[in-house]
């Protein structure tokens, strides 16, 4: 007699608050580094829970993002931004790899140590906008969220692209509906909206030149007539997206994770400069703001944690489990700042390495010194359980961190 297997659990799982993960994770973690799951549209999929296993996907050159077939392949949801396959199954690692040679250079830490007074300088504008908030109605809460880490990124990436920042409230509204996961057939119009605002954007600068990355990438045409006005279009909306989405959520999260701890705040308070770095990173390993994963495919048939994974499978990497897998990190659900090392996969590992990680660490760093040196006094304003996650969202995050000084 054969004993049926228990169904799958199904993403996204639930999760007491934005600041923790959901508790099934561990349990499925001592059950294999590797488990059977469905994702949020209801297709198969292998989700990695252990930080040695994600680390091997993600180098992997047998795991990428398109599949052999597209139109079959299992998805993540209907979002237009990681929801499914994206590329060329024949020429994902060439094109890869050209467009990292493209984007290293506008991305390298060194322009963003050069970047850095700039950011200092818009950081300080956003502080400024809250200081007028609070001034405008003394002992009503401030949205940080609003007047700080999403328009902060917004600013940072709309400068480093050369889009004008005018046209962040028309670009914001095509970001939310390009990652919302259950929007059926709006998310991908968005993406072609976004798409199309970008070959525009393109053609301006075809036209008229600039220090930006835009300009950038509509030079590197003439070097590469196989990169075409739509992957320019594409890949710019994706780096518009991915370069305000992600960093606004950390700083959310970030100043969440110091504020529900009045020992922890007063310890960063008194030397923000000093521990702003090692904050950043303990922020970057323990946040996971949409609770999901990273989609990869298997391009050919592979044995990792005990488990075949069979050509055109999806892989869900839980960069949020793996950041918090025992066997690597002592105490893994404990904010510690200290902690040495600290060898976390928020950005990802190897080939697939976050291109913005340089330009995240670094507004990082500035906001979190900058905002606790302005406003030492900083508290929130309502517990963090009453703050909804927007599970529905592919970045996820919160909508809103009433603060008070």
């Amino acid at each position: 007699m054969t004993t049926a297997l228990p169904p799958a659990p199904q993403l996204p799982f639930d999760r007491p608050n934005v600041l923790e993960i959901a508790p099934l994770y561990r349990v499925l973690r001592r059950e294999g580094p590797v488990v059977r799951v469905k994702t949020p549209a209801g297709d198969p999929a292998w989700l990695v829970t252990a930080f040695r296993q994600a680390r091997e996907i993600f180098s992997d050159p047998r795991f990428g993002r398109s599949h052999p077939d597209p139109d079959s392949a299992p998805k993540m949801s209907s979002a237009a931004i990681l929801g499914g396959p994206s590329g060329d199954h024949e020429t994902e690692a060439r094109d890869h790899a050209r467009l990292r040679r493209m984007l290293v250079p506008a991305f390298s830490a060194k322009r963003m140590r050069l970047l850095g007074d700039r950011i200092q300088e818009l950081t300080d504008g956003r502080l400024d906008a809250m200081r007028e908030a609070h001034d405008a109605a003394p002992g009503e809460p401030v949205d940080l969220h609003e007047l700080l880490s999403f328009p902060l990124p917004v600013l940072v990436i709309c400068e480093l692209l050369g889009v004008p920042y005018a046209d962040h409230a028309y670009f914001r509204g095509l970001s939310d509906r390009v990652g919302r996961l259950d929007s059926g057939d709006d998310a991908e119009r968005a993406m072609d909206e976004f798409s199309a605002y970008m070959g525009g954007l393109a053609a301006a600068k075809r036209k008229n030149p600039a220090a930006d990355v835009v300009s950038d990438m509509v030079a590197a045409q003439a070097d590469d007539p196989d990169f075409t006005d739509d992957d320019l279009a594409r890949l710019a909306a994706g780096l518009l997206f991915a370069g305000h989405e992600t960093t606004s959520n950390r700083i959310d999260l970030g100043v969440l994770f110091l504020l529900t701890d009045t020992a922890r705040a007063d310890r960063f308070v008194a030397d923000p400069e000093g521990l702003a770095q090692p904050t950043v990173e303990e922020i970057l390993r323990l946040s996971s703001p949409g609770g999901l994963g990273l989609l990869r495919y298997a391009r050919e048939d592979v044995e990792i944690g005990g488990v075949t994974i069979n050509r055109g499978d999806a892989v869900v990497v839980s960069v949020a489990a793996a950041n918090r897998d025992d066997s690597v990190f002592d105490e893994p659900d404990a904010f510690d700042p200290g902690r040495k090392p600290n060898t976390h996969v928020a950005f990802g590992h190897g080939g697939y390495f976050c291109i913005g990680a340089s330009l995240a660490r670094t507004e990082l760093r500035i906001v979190f010194a900058s905002l606790f040196r302005r406003f030492p006094g900083l508290r929130l304003a309502a517990d963090v359980n009453e703050l909804g996650v927007r599970a529905n969202r592919v970045t996820g995050g919160v909508d809103r961190v009433p603060v008070l000084w």
